[in-house]
This record gives structure tokens, C-alpha cells and sequence, in this order.
């Protein structure tokens, strides 16, 4: 720990400890302490970010932010939904739609308004539906009431939060390098291909009874949908017509695939016979379940003492599985690669997650946190390129992460959740095929792969790959996979709540590789998530010498 954190004074030396005597008061203090004093990240966070909050909302006056809007909203929205779809099927209907869209929302424009790095996306994750419908599995045998349940881990969780965020213990952020980051990333893309099959297989049975017409027609659509969206978004990477028109039909890929393969099951002749199952959906603005009030949001019921301190250790996981979620999210928003120019903040952020926390506690509906892929592809959709594809700038506003937080609240008005109600959940599945195959395609582990099987005479002499040995290349990858596997698998037995540890245990591998590779490979295939301006905040000594 002194490595990390600086020099202990229980280790000086004779001279060390007359010099410390002879010191003034200032130089005392610095020998007396090494951490930065509490509230020290937070404070840093704000000072620096605060003088470019009026620039934010300035800076959206620009035409990137309109495809980045939309792409954004469907790409937070349409994910949502399917994992209400998922919540509600396995909570017995505790959780739908209305809770996941009020969540979204809420993400959306707390931290578009509020938080120090609007890029961020928040909203209802895969992990955090995983949790919600293993508690309720745990609490369901012991009689004790979800919400009220819920309601406490919420809160144990908040504590944690602000408790990490006024420690700086954000601050071990700093060591997390791109070898965890692209395993969860890996973790996620494929856990939405799996959300995509598991959807696909409910549609063989409607009301306890087998429906073949429905199953086949619904894995045609989600196929068929998945081939021409993928074609579409890729379609800024062809040679065809001119720039401008490819990254049109590339922005509004999504949004129009969604809209036009849900209509196609309307389009009549055979498909009339067909008997596609959509989207459930409730009262506009009130809670699904009818195990609580649902004329108001309040969801906090009293439950025994006993089972508000059993409520804790799942508020600890919860605030692990948050703390490496949501601050990853954040720096692979942030990546080098795009090029921004102003400061980050994580203390402060991770405060603000934590009261968003409790305020779903409150609300008995999912707490949100930053989004993978979601929160990188909303930074991307605001990259202006050259021709050639080479980044210029980042269009570094709040307006699209706010407004798309507003949007998804209007949905939950009647005539929208109507709309959302003839989405076919095959149309569900597609999105997440589409957005799970384009993470794929994207992912450092498969770009690894791809190149250890590569024929040599085909290799690109300008790819950093080709000064690693390929007996180190596949070793690093047999441990990426090692570290994927245990991810994958935990998420799908009874163990799953314990998937935060998991996390935790790939970051704590990265620190052995200076065992197992010189520092020249590791250069290659373990750089840092984000460049140091935007890691600055989470350096110990950057916040001492703040103090």
C-alpha cells in the first residue's frame, strides 16, 4: 500500500524523523498524512468542471446532436424495455415497463442536468436486472416484501456510495486498465445475444400452449431485421454514394429498422394468421405491480429489523457491481480515441449515482447506472469525422443525454406506451442482436482472435499486434477468456449475485501481468482506459496537492 499511496511514517529512518521534527507546520501535515482529506475528489471534481456547464449546453448547437439524439434514445429505450420484458416475466410482474421507463428517465436527466460527465449514458443495465430477479428469487420463500426489501439495499447501497465518494476510494479507479474493461464489455455484448435467443424461445408458447407459426415467424423477423440493420449501420464503411449520405442512413440505422420491422407484422396476407406476442404494457404513469399502492410512487413498506440488516450485504454488492459498471462506463465514454477537451469528474458522479440510488428505493423501480455499450456509443454518435473517417472533434454537450432522459418520461404517456405496446418482441430480440453483433465486432478480445488466425502474409505491417509474439498474443487472450468464462457463467446459475466479485477478481489478475509479459507488450495489450487529462481526478497526489 505505501507504493500507492505514499510513504508511511511508521517506516522512517533516524534522519527521516529529525527532519520531521524540524519542519514547519505545512511539511508536518505532509508527513502526517498521504490520502487526500475526505470530500477532497468531489470538491476537485466540481471546481474544475463548473466553469464549463454553461459551454455544455451552448456546444449542443450542433447538427451531430439530432442522429445522436434519436440513436441515443432508442439505443437506451428499446434495451430498457426488454429488460422490463425479462423483470417482469421473473418477479412476477413486481417490476415492468413504467418502472423501467421512470428509471431511464430519471437517469437521463439527472446526470444530463447534474452530473459532471453528461456523456455517460444511465439507464436500466443487464446486470442490474440479473439482480433484481435474483433477490426476489431469494426473498420470495422467506415471505418478506420486495419492495420494502428493496427499498433497504437501495439505502445501504446509497451509504456506500457517498461514503467512496467522500473517502476518494474512487480514486483505485486509476489502476483499472483495458484488460477488465474488455472482458465485461465482451461479457455484455454476448449476454445481449443471449437476451435476443432467450426472447426468441418464448415465442414457441402463448397462454401455456405450443405455437410453432408464432416461434419461427418471430425468429424470421428478429433474423431478417438483424441483417438488414447491421447492413445499414455499417453502411458509412462503403464505398457507396458520398460521405454525407452514408452516415445518414449509418445515424438513423436503429430508429428505422425498429419502425419499419414492427410495422412489417402489420403488413396483412399470412402474416394476419400469425399471432406475434408485444410488448405488455400498463397505465400510463402508474405502477405495474398489483402488489403495491398503485395510485402513488411511493413503494417503501416496513419490514422486521432482521431482514433490514439482511438487506446489507446485498447493498455492498450492489454498490461493487455499481462502483466498476457505472465508473467504467464512464471512462470508455472518455477513451482517448475521442479526442475531448474537457475535465472529467468521477467522486462527484459517484455521489450523484448514490442519491439516484435511494430516490429508486424510494420509487420502487430499478436504480440506473452508466451503460456498456450504450455510454461509449452515445460518445461516438457525437464524433465529427473527416472522409477518411479520422476523428476531428466530440461534440461535449448535456442537451442529448437530457432530452433523450425527457423523451423516454413522455412514453410513458398513453398514447406512446400504446406505440411501444405494438413493438412485436421479436423486433426486441433483433435489437439485441444488432447491438450485441456490433459490440462484438468492436471488441479488443475478438480483434485478438481474428488476429492470431490471420494468415501471416495477409497481416498488416502498421497493426501494433504484429510486435507481439504470438505465443504471448494467445497467452493474454487464454486469460481474457478465463476471465470472460467465470463472468458468463456465474449470470447463469443461483450464484449470480455474486458477479460483482467476479469483476473485482479480473482487476486484481491485470496486477500479475508484469509477471508474464515485458513492458513492451503490455504496452500494446494492456494500455490504460483513458489518457491521464481525463484520469487527473483520480490521482492521489493531484488531490494532496489540491488539499
Amino acid at each position: 500500500m505505501a507504493e500507492i499511496f505514499g510513504t508511511d511514517v511508521s517506516s522512517e529512518t533516524p534522519d527521516d524523523e529529525e527532519l520531521r521534527k524540524n519542519s514547519t507546520p505545512e511539511e508536518k501535515v505532509g508527513w502526517r498524512r498521504r490520502l487526500p482529506k475526505p470530500f477532497a475528489g468531489i470538491v476537485k471534481d466540481v471546481r474544475d468542471r463548473l466553469p464549463y456547464y454553461w459551454s455544455d449546453w451552448k456546444d449542443a448547437w450542433d447538427y451531430r446532436v439530432i442522429p445522436s439524439l434519436l440513436e441515443t434514445f432508442f439505443n437506451n429505450l428499446l434495451p430498457a424495455i426488454a429488460f422490463a420484458q425479462d423483470m417482469f416475466d421473473r418477479t412476477d410482474h413486481a417490476y415492468g415497463v413504467n418502472e423501467v421507463l421512470l428509471s431511464s428517465a430519471m437517469g437521463g436527466i439527472v446526470f444530463g442536468v447534474l452530473a459532471g460527465q453528461p456523456l455517460c449514458i444511465v439507464g436500466v443495465t443487464g446486470p442490474i436486472c440479473i439482480f433484481s430477479y435474483t433477490v426476489y428469487e431469494i426473498i420470495k420463500p422467506l415471505n418478506t416484501d420486495f419492495f420494502g426489501f428493496m427499498f433497504w439495499i437501495y439505502i445501504w447501497s446509497m451509504i456506500f456510495h457517498f461514503l467512496l465518494a467522500a473517502f476518494n476510494v474512487v480514486c483505485l479507479l486509476q489502476y483499472v486498465s483495458t484488460y477488465p474493461c474488455d472482458i465485461f464489455g465482451l461479457f455484455i455484448n454476448v449476454v445481449y445475444v443471449e437476451k435476443g435467443i432467450q426472447i426468441l424461445i418464448r415465442q414457441f408458447e402463448f397462454k401455456g400452449k405450443t405455437d410453432l407459426s408464432a416461434g419461427y415467424a418471430s425468429i424470421t423477423v428478429a433474423l431478417v431485421m438483424t441483417i438488414f440493420g447491421l447492413a445499414a449501420k455499417l453502411f458509412v464503411y462503403t464505398p457507396f454514394f458520398n460521405y454525407r449520405i452514408r452516415t445518414f442512413v449509418s445515424d438513423y440505422a436503429t430508429a428505422l429498422s425498429v419502425v419499419f420491422w414492427s410495422a412489417f407484422t402489420f403488413f396483412g396476407g399470412y402474416l394476419n394468421d400469425v399471432h406475434f406476442q408485444r410488448l405488455p404494457i400498463t397505465k400510463a404513469f402508474h405502477p405495474t405491480s398489483v402488489m403495491r399502492d398503485r395510485s402513488t410512487w411511493l413503494a417503501y413498506t416496513s419490514i422486521s429489523v432482521k431482514d433490514v440488516f439482511i438487506a446489507l450485504p446485498f447493498g455492498i454488492i450492489l454498490t461493487i457491481l455499481f462502483y466498476f459498471d457505472h465508473n467504467v462506463s464512464s471512462l470508455m465514454a472518455q477513451r482517448y480515441q475521442y479526442r475531448l477537451t474537457k475535465p472529467a469528474t468521477f467522486h462527484y458522479d459517484f455521489l450523484l449515482l448514490g442519491a439516484t440510488t435511494a430516490v429508486s428505493g424510494v420509487l420502487g423501480i430499478p436504480p440506473p447506472n452508466g451503460l456498456i455499450p450504450q455510454a461509449p456509443m452515445h460518445t461516438e454518435t457525437l464524433l465529427v469525422r473527416d472522409e477518411n473517417g479520422n476523428v476531428l472533434r466530440c461534440v461535449e454537450q448535456r442537451f442529448t443525454n437530457t432530452f433523450q432522459g425527457v423523451m423516454t418520461l413522455c412514453t410513458m404517456a398513453r398514447p406512446f406506451l400504446i406505440c411501444l405496446g405494438q413493438i412485436p418482441q421479436a423486433v426486441l430480440a433483433g435489437l439485441f442482436f444488432i447491438m450485441g453483433i456490433q459490440g462484438l465486432v468492436h471488441n479488443t478480445i475478438i480483434h485478438r482472435i481474428v488476429w492470431i488466425f490471420t494468415d501471416p502474409k495477409k497481416k498488416s505491417d502498421t497493426n501494433p499486434l504484429g510486435k507481439v509474439r504470438i505465443k504471448k498474443l494467445a497467452l493474454f487472450v487464454t486469460i481474457s477468456l478465463a476471465g470472460f468464462i467465470p463472468e458468463f457463467a456465474i449470470t447463469n446459475t443461483k450464484g449470480t449475485i455474486g458477479f460483482p466479485l467476479v469483476l473485482l477478481i479480473t482487476v486484481a489478475v491485470s496486477f500479475s501481468f508484469p509477471k508474464f509479459f515485458t513492458e513492451k507488450e503490455l504496452a500494446i495489450l494492456e494500455k490504460d482506459v483513458a489518457e491521464e487529462f481525463v484520469k487527473k481526478n483520480l490521482i492521489m497526489s493531484s488531490l494532496t496537492e489540491f488539499d
